[in-house]
């Protein structure tokens, strides 16, 4: 098991789509929705955390993505057919340069 993971919260559709990828043994109900569990390391929830300011863990090391970014993760799931995506989700979700200034070269 990992240790850090994000509580990806399904609509009917992706619900839907998640079932029709043959995911569906992966649902689970959370706080009362529809969930996936998304595997990632320390290094990606690292990562994540300067990517999102505010980002909370719960006791069992799970964390809910802000709107845009659960679509884009959600997207990659249908895209890759897998849960296992966080290699590649991590840098789609991840800019190492959010809120710093451009230097400019003057």
């Amino acid at each position: 098991m990992a240790d850090y993971c994000i509580n990806l919260f399904l609509d009917q559709e992706q619900q839907k789509n998640i079932e029709e990828l043959g995911l569906g043994e992966h649902i689970q109900e959370i706080d009362g929705k529809k969930a996936v569990q998304v595997a990632m390391s320390k290094k990606d929830q690292k990562k994540l955390q300067k990517g999102f300011p505010g980002l909370e863990f719960d006791s069992s090391n799970a964390c809910v993505l802000p709107d845009e970014a659960q679509i884009t993760l959600a997207d990659i799931i249908l895209e890759l057919k897998s849960l296992d995506v966080m290699k590649f989700a991590i840098t789609k979700l991840y800019n190492p340069l959010a809120g710093k200034a451009l230097r400019s070269k003057a």
